[in-house]
């Protein structure tokens, strides 16, 4: 994941923080955003190792994170053809890989600000939650989520850095040498190299 984030955002990740329970979101969509940023903020305020604050975190992004149509997304057209285990192969890691990235760059709470916009726009099917990350130190920094219904909840399936910089759509560009020259299970093993790295 890191390999597809600028350096800049990567330090951006640093700060954040959750709006009070009174203030929870009415939307569902974002308050499926919220949720998963009360889990974080939970992991930073427990400090701990990249490998503790990874298994805090692992139910809320199972919950509030559409991780197998991501890794399809990030995969691009051919996901169709590639068979179901390698499917399985390919999510598994591409949760990993997400993860480890969120237990890696959130590692300490400092009294930061992560304020959720409880306006909610509709794009077709979707749902676009925008945030503002406030460091306190510099200009706020726009997160802006993508969330489409998944049975009965919402979940995100796009983050856009800096409020526009797709994550899939650079995750795409990333993934498809590999896939190209090392085919689905050499990808898997490309995205869980990554995990591992910033669970080390």
């Amino acid at each position: 994941m890191t390999r597809a984030i600028p350096a800049i955002a990567a330090v951006l990740l640093i700060f954040a923080t959750v709006l009070p329970a009174e203030a929870q979101p009415s939307d569902p969509a974002a308050g499926s955003v919220q949720n998963f940023y009360d889990a974080l903020i939970a992991s930073m305020k427990a400090g701990g190792t990249a490998k503790s604050r990874y298994e805090k975190l692992k139910p809320a992004v199972e919950q509030d994170f559409d991780l197998a149509g991501m890794t399809a997304l990030s995969v691009g057209p051919t996901w169709a053809s590639i068979a179901a285990a390698d499917q399985k192969s390919l999510v598994d890691a591409f949760e990993r890989m997400t993860i480890a990235n969120y237990a890696r760059n959130f590692d300490s709470f400092h009294g930061e600000k992560f304020l959720v916009d409880p306006e909610v726009q509709t794009r077709g099917p979707d749902k676009l939650v925008k945030s503002t990350m406030n460091p306190g130190s510099s200009d706020a920094v726009a997160f802006n989520y993508r969330l489409h219904q998944a049975g009965n909840n919402w979940k995100i399936v796009d983050v856009y850095l800096a409020g526009n910089i797709s994550q899939l759509a650079q995750k795409r560009a990333d993934f498809a040498t590999t896939l190209s020259s090392s085919g689905p299970a050499g990808l898997a093993k490309k995205i869980d190299a990554l995990a591992d790295q910033q669970l080390n």
